[in-house]
């Protein structure tokens, strides 16, 4: 029995709701498989935007600190 055929016999046998399971999966093998990997070029160029940005998102990420530390604060009074 091919595996084309086991398959089919497999479907068969499942529910509506396993079957819309089954379509969503196919789905997701389909779009993994157009994914590109990274190559090591590109990996090194994602490293040092990384590094480029890393102090300034450092920054950014203090000075929203005290915001939300504000706002905590707040809604442990109310």
């Amino acid at each position: 029995m091919s595996v084309k055929e086991q398959i089919a016999r497999e479907l068969n046998s499942l529910s509506k709701t396993e079957l819309k399971q089954v379509v969503e999966y196919v789905a997701f093998l389909k779009f993994r498989a157009q994914i590109k990997p990274i190559s090591a070029s590109e990996e090194a160029e994602i490293a040092a935007l990384y590094a480029e940005f890393a102090e300034e998102d450092r920054q950014l990420a203090e000075e929203g600190m005290s915001d939300y530390s504000e706002v905590l604060g707040k809604e442990d009074v109310q």
